[in-house]
């Protein structure tokens, strides 16, 4: 007799690569297909997938997605540009000047975009894990960003009329070239930055001459993969120098050069300081709010806590960064942005200067607003907003969005939570050094993606962190924040599948959410009961010492724990299911 369960509903199922996706293929059949009678829609987001279906893959997960309205996401990889042209060797079929955009680009924003959707990630609560506190008072490390150039120094405002809005370029020949253009509503907010070319190398000589001069291993910070014809034209140009005339000097004195994906080099840097560093983050925008953090933190360190963090990210709408129009400027000229055939912005740009333009949308502000403060109140949670809001129209909007949302609610009889709104800076300061004991920290897109990366860092590891993607109507995707381990997968592969070191907490913690959401879409109480239950497995499993590598020594007890591979600790959830 089959004594799986059985379940209506379709679960749609987005696959990813190297390590992650390994992982996701033994967490499936042992917790899905052993259990439950279920449908799976199963889509391939692999990044080989994705380049073989010049990014058909995506559009058909943003379809099922809306369909089904469950789903799982694995992690996947955001090729670079060494990895993309490594695929397309693999496969010269393919049309490298024919590529769409989502065949190469991170498929996470468009997902998000697609399902219109604002991304929640928080603590998964294990009982017997430690909040890290690495000593940071008096370390010697410096942050070093640009001073003038980028956001800082943008033009923004807020769209007066509804229609196109149109980026325009003048250059040699005279005559103006449309570089992209996108609909706007009245109350858009929408943004044009730049940073010159020339400013970029300036910076690039002085940082590395300063870490030679002070003797101090280099560190890069840039987000190339998603903004990259801004954040990857600035990394091409700092690393092009870097290689020309300060590589063998950096090796020669026995220093080190280091690149990273700003989020994941802040979650690392902040975690584990290194001893003596010079940390390069370019865009001032972010450098600004990483060396106040830095700062405080050499002057007061982390202090011990036991604080629930959540962080809501804005991830609808028009996306920030992660939805801009980004490219290097082709040729000396002029840039304007007309709207509605009206002209509300010019400047000069250099050949090579990086290009950003970006906007948002009023209604879908308002509804991320309105979700925050559901959830806040639902979870008895403070609420601090970060925005700049002092000099700079773009956020402006979300501060009278906030005073909009919580008029109607007062007009509900709905009390909204406790708020408070400060600068982004202020907000990531208070969030790592004087956390209330249950908050919700609201950002947008970029400063979710570093400031949620830096928090699941000092939780433990990105594994014991949640990720929930909710849109307004409805769809709900559950994925791991965490990315594909390249190392750990190199490492599968060279020892034949031997060497399985990866922690698989927070795919089956979302495998479990997207189980437990279902069955209460359709009445289905077993469901619901056995998702509880493999929830509780998981940090029951934790709470009995049974970690894997990149946990050992963060356990209450240290002593008592038993460090296991991946196929160990499923092995131990499996168990504590039965």
């Amino acid at each position: 007799m089959d004594s799986r369960i059985n379940v209506t509903s379709t679960l749609v199922i987005l696959h990813g690569d190297e390590m992650a996706q390994v992982a996701f293929e033994h967490i499936l059949k042992k917790f899905v297909t052993a259990r439950l009678t279920i449908q799976l829609e199963e889509i391939d987001l692999s990044a080989e997938h994705r380049l073989l279906t010049n990014g058909q893959a995506v559009t058909d997960a943003i379809d099922a997605l809306k369909r089904h309205g469950v789903g799982v996401k694995n992690a996947g990889m955001t090729v670079n540009r060494q990895q993309l042209e490594e695929l397309l060797r693999k496969h010269p079929n393919v049309d490298p000047d024919n590529l769409h955009p989502l065949a190469t680009k991170s498929p996470n924003g468009a997902i998000r975009k697609g399902i219109s959707g604002n991304i929640t990630r928080e603590d998964i609560q294990f009982r017997n894990l430690k909040f890290s506190r690495p000593d940071w008072v008096g370390r010697d490390i410096e942050v070093d960003t640009m001073e003038f150039g980028g956001i800082k120094d943008s033009f923004n405002q807020l769209s007066q009329v509804t229609g196109v809005v149109k980026l325009m370029f003048v250059g040699s020949s005279g005559d103006p070239v449309e570089l992209h253009r996108r609909e706007l509503r009245k109350g858009d907010p929408w943004l044009l930055a730049t940073n010159d070319v020339e400013d970029v190398k300036a910076w690039a000589h002085r940082f590395f001459q300063r870490a030679i001069d002070e003797k101090r291993d280099v560190y890069l910070g840039l987000k190339d993969t998603v903004i990259p014809g801004y954040d990857g034209a600035m990394r091409e140009v700092i690393e092009d120098i870097y290689q020309s005339d300060y590589r063998q000097k950096i090796k020669y004195l026995g220093l080190s050069y280091q690149y990273e994906l700003i989020d994941a080099q802040a979650a690392r840097i902040v975690s584990n300081p290194p001893a003596r560093a010079l940390w390069g983050v370019p865009d001032n925008t972010t450098g600004r709010k990483l060396l106040k953090l830095v700062n405080q933190l050499r002057e007061v360190g982390i202090p011990s806590r036991s604080a629930h963090v959540s962080i809501s990210r804005m991830t609808a709408g028009g996306g920030d960064q992660y939805g801009s129009f980004n490219m290097p400027a082709q040729e000396d000229g002029i840039l304007k942005v007309i709207v509605d055939g009206e002209e509300k912005h010019a400047r000069r740009v250099g050949n090579g200067d990086p290009i950003l333009f970006m906007s948002n949308d009023h209604e879908a502000i308002k509804d991320w607003v309105a979700q925050v403060f559901r959830d806040a109140s639902r979870k008895n949670k403070e609420v601090y907003f970060g925005l700049k809001r002092e000099y700079m129209e773009y956020d402006e909007v979300f501060s009278n969005v906030i005073t909009e949302v919580r008029r109607e609610l007062a007009r509900e009889h709905t009390p909204p939570p406790s708020f408070m709104i400060m600068r982004p800076s202020s907000q990531l300061k208070k969030m790592i050094t004087d956390p209330p004991r249950n908050a919700l920290y609201p950002s947008q897109n970029l400063d979710g993606d570093i400031f949620s990366d830096i928090s699941a860092a000092l939780g433990g590891s990105l594994a014991t962190a949640s990720s929930i993607i909710e849109s307004k109507a409805g769809t709900m995707l559950f994925e791991a924040p965490h990315g594909t381990a390249h190392d750990l997968y190199l490492k599968y592969l060279e020892s034949d599948g031997r060497d399985a070191h990866f922690n698989p907490s927070a795919l089956i913690f979302a495998l479990a959410n997207a189980l437990e959401n279902l069955g209460e879409r359709e009445g289905n109480e077993p469901l619901v009961m056995y998702a509880v239950n493999l929830k509780a497995a998981l940090t029951d499993t934790v709470d009995r010492g049974i970690v894997t590598a990149d946990l050992k020594g963060k356990t209450v007890d240290p002593d008592s724990e038993q460090v296991v591979d991946m196929t160990g600790f499923l092995d131990a959830v499996e168990g504590a299911l039965k």
